[in-house]
């Protein structure tokens, strides 16, 4: 088997409409692919290269013990300021390493999100 790349992330939520406010209001995302079925639903936000989603499914339940996206920002300090001024709840950070500042905030289920953004020479 020979991997090429991460297809996409999906976080489960059990409130799609209160999941879309956060992602699309608070994140300023654009959803690519809305789809609805009987059993739950699929949403699909492209950035990049890559695909983050939201979905809701018979017993697939939010944790903020699970895996998290980092979601690169262009200016993390102007980042930062516009979540705690929407209210998001921050998880833990800001923290800073030698190759990025990094905190993770939660979605409105508790799942973590990292909003990043790496420092010069380490793109």
């Amino acid at each position: 088997m020979r991997i090429t790349e991460i297809a996409f992330s999906c976080y489960p939520v059990t409130d799609v409409a209160r999941a879309r406010a956060f992602y699309e209001g608070v994140l300023g995302l654009k959803p690519t692919m809305d789809h609805e079925t009987p059993n739950g639903h699929w949403i699909e936000y492209e950035i990049g290269a890559g695909t983050l989603s939201i979905g809701s499914a018979p017993g697939w339940n939010p944790s903020s013990d699970g895996c998290s996206v980092a979601l690169e920002v262009e200016d993390f300090d102007q980042a930062l300021a516009e979540l705690q001024a929407a209210g998001t709840p921050f998880q833990f950070g800001p923290i800073e390493t030698a190759v990025c500042r990094m905190a993770f905030v939660k979605d409105p289920d508790g799942n973590a999100i990292c909003i990043h953004q790496r420092k010069p020479g380490h793109g």
